[in-house]
């Protein structure tokens, strides 16, 4: 036990010199690091959105160079001279010759309804294809325009561009699945400007550059954004143009010396950018390795979402720069933390030494020797101080512990008194108890013979009802005893069943009979006959429907008193007539397959307050026609059998009680009956 005091109070005082170093330094550095860590991602994320914006920029300049050169050439005094000698053939010659100047892919003049003013011989008649910027020319309206060709549009108006647009799709993991094989459209810089053919008709000549497999003009964009020494060693941009979701132009390399034409992007960002019209600025897979990514989408002149613009950079050497700046800081740490907890710990001693001998002291006292002492402390600080008033404190200790004897002595005395007087007040409080128990049980007693005195019309409703048969076949022979006979013959049989039931209810295992399989039919239809004259007098209209395929195993004579209470119930809530319908069905109970016995009416129904209390014993809505124990004793019977009863009420609709038994196999109830005896 001292061991481990001495132990304790050493590691708290450890713990709290070296607290600032192994705990509060570390947090601090973890959050700086972490601090610092995120804000170099937003670095990264920063400088790669400012290269996407030199990357548009330099997209954009392209768009109103192509624009600028064909104004250039429209405006010219050269094509003017042209146009007006009327000759197709120098002009076709002129244009050809322009194309290759200006670095268009195809350049053609166009007249009303985009077709080629100066056709090809071998054409005649082509049009352009209809798009957006060649009508606005038409119209008077310059403009430049990204847009989309189809392969057969490319190869109308630039033979063999179609086979330099044609890209082969490359498998790429977690691009969106595709049956294409191949991208076979064209992106293309369209550019048009109005002009006047001979004649004053108005035309248009437009231009345009391939996009697709153009590799001088993304490697330019590449060497713009990403300037030497712009990226640490090992690192590298690039930069890539898509057509949808694939690449048309990179120079992210596949393979060494092979650009990854034809691969797609993923699907997450293909939904961020095509789908949703997001900027995407993270890191990204990119074809092989981990990018910080820039993506923006590409809409043609009517706003639809066409393609993207990706410039990045390689992660990994940014990774390791980072990797490299927390290992500095931890091997930082770690030699200043070797340094200084020597320190500590030399510090540390100087105060938990006194406090140990202290701790000492205290357990030779408490082991009983009053008389030791800390003695003298060397420290002239606090710890000193308080070991000088700890001695002190111990001699006072000493002199109370002789008054503190005495009065134990008289708390003894006392305490004893007040247990004698305890013990007399439970025997007390126990002897309560067991008047209480016996109080208890005498009220349940009572309860019982008020229910013998009051139950009178369920047992007695089968009786009148052969009564009033035998009084119509003796007719006036029955005249001058009938009274006698029966007032005699009701209460010899009113004492009999009251009696019997409420034994049954009482302790219903003694009473419990063994029987056979049968099926529930049978029982119904026993029943209704002991209470027929009953539903005949009150006008009440009986519907069966035996569904049960299944046989149970109830006791035959206590389920027959189950259903003719619940019968005389439903006569009793039908005082005007109605409807009594009774169904049999097989169904599933908690412990295998069951079946359910629904007894239905279309009486006055119970009150929402009263249906949960109608199984409870002597419980009873009908003051002058029940004791209660009808419901109660069917719940017993039910129940003791291995069943449940349950009742729906919809008030002025008429109730709804379901009797649900386990289901039986007739031969294995037959061979059990026979093994009993």
């Amino acid at each position: 036990m001292a061991a481990r005091r001495g132990l304790s109070v050493r590691i708290r005082l450890i713990a709290i010199a070296l607290l600032p170093t192994v705990l509060v330094l570390p947090l601090l550095l973890l959050l700086v690091v972490g601090w610092w860590a995120s804000g170099f991602d937003r670095l990264l994320i920063v400088k790669v959105n400012g290269d996407l914006t030199i990357a548009r920029q330099y997209l954009e300049r392209l768009k109103e160079r192509s624009d600028e050169t064909l104004h250039a050439l429209g405006d010219s005094i050269a094509f003017a001279r042209i146009l007006e000698a009327g000759d197709g053939a120098a002009t076709r010659r002129f244009l050809a010759g322009r194309r290759a100047e200006l670095g268009f892919d195809f350049l053609h003049l166009v007249g009303e309804g985009g077709r080629l003013a100066v056709g090809d011989e071998d054409e005649p008649g082509l049009t352009l294809p209809p798009h957006r910027v060649v009508a606005g020319a038409l119209a008077g309206r310059a403009g430049t325009e990204i847009d989309i060709m189809a392969a057969d549009e490319l190869a109308r108006v630039a033979p063999g561009s179609e086979e330099r647009a044609r890209i082969d799709l490359v498998d790429t993991p977690n691009a969106v699945p595709t049956d294409r094989v191949a991208e076979t459209r064209g992106m293309v810089i369209l550019s048009a400007v109005p002009v006047r053919l001979p004649g004053g008709t108005p035309g248009a000549l437009a231009g345009g550059r391939l996009l697709n497999q153009n590799l001088d003009f993304i490697d330019t964009m590449n060497d713009l954004v990403y300037k030497d020494a712009s990226l640490p060693e090992g690192s590298r941009g690039t930069a890539t143009l898509f057509l949808d979701d694939v690449r048309i132009s990179t120079n992210v390399r596949l393979f060494e010396g092979q650009r990854a034409l034809g691969t797609r992007v993923s699907a997450a960002v293909r939904r961020a950018v095509l789908d949703e019209g997001r900027i995407w600025l993270d890191r990204a897979f990119v074809v092989n390795d981990w990018y910080i990514s820039a993506y923006e989408p590409i809409a043609d002149g009517g706003g639809r979402r066409i393609g993207m613009l990706y410039v990045g950079f390689l992660e990994k050497p940014f990774r390791l720069q980072k990797l490299a700046f927390v290992a500095a800081v931890v091997a930082a740490f770690l030699v200043v933390a070797a340094l200084s907890i020597p320190v500590f710990l030399r510090w540390a001693r100087a105060i938990f030494s006194p406090i140990e001998r202290m701790d000492a002291t205290i357990e030779q006292v408490e082991a009983g020797d009053l008389g030791a002492r800390t003695g003298h402390v060397a420290n002239r600080d606090e710890i000193g101080r308080l070991a000088h008033h700890f001695d002190g404190l111990l001699d006072s200790l000493q002199a109370r512990d002789r008054e503190l004897r005495e009065w134990a002595e008289e708390l003894d005395r006392r305490v004893d008194l007040r247990t004698r007087e305890l013990r007399a007040a439970n025997q007390r409080l126990a002897e309560t108890q067991q008047q209480l128990v016996m109080s208890e049980k005498l009220a349940a007693i009572g309860e019982i013979t008020a229910g013998v005195a009051h139950e009178i019309n369920n047992p007695v409703a089968v009786i009148q009802g052969n009564l009033d048969v035998a009084r119509e076949i003796l007719g006036a022979a029955a005249d001058p005893v009938g009274t006698e006979f029966a007032l005699i013959d009701e209460q010899v049989h009113r004492i009999d069943l009251i009696v019997g039931k409420l034994l049954q209810f009482a302790r219903p295992a003694e009473f419990a009979e063994s029987s056979g399989a049968y099926r529930p039919a049978d029982v119904i239809t026993d029943s209704l006959l002991l209470v027929r004259h009953s539903f005949a007098r009150a006008e009440v209209e009986i519907r069966r429907r035996d569904l049960a395929a299944g046989w149970i195993a109830m006791n035959r004579t206590d389920l027959q008193q189950v259903l003719i209470n619940l019968f005389v119930n439903a006569i009793h809530a039908m005082p005007d007539g109605g409807t009594l319908s009774i169904a049999t069905q097989d169904t599933t109970g908690r412990d295998g397959p069951a079946v359910s016995i629904t007894v239905s009416d279309t009486g006055l129904g119970i009150e929402p307050d009263t249906l949960p209390r109608i199984f409870d014993a002597f419980f009873t809505t009908k003051a002058r026609q029940g004791t209660g124990l009808g419901l109660s004793i069917s719940y017993s019977l039910v129940s003791q059998a291995g069943g449940t009863i349950t009742a729906t009420s919809s008030l002025g609709f008429g109730s709804v009680f379901t009797v649900q038994l386990p289901s039986e196999d007739p031969v294995r109830s037959a061979l059990g009956a026979i093994a009993d005896i």
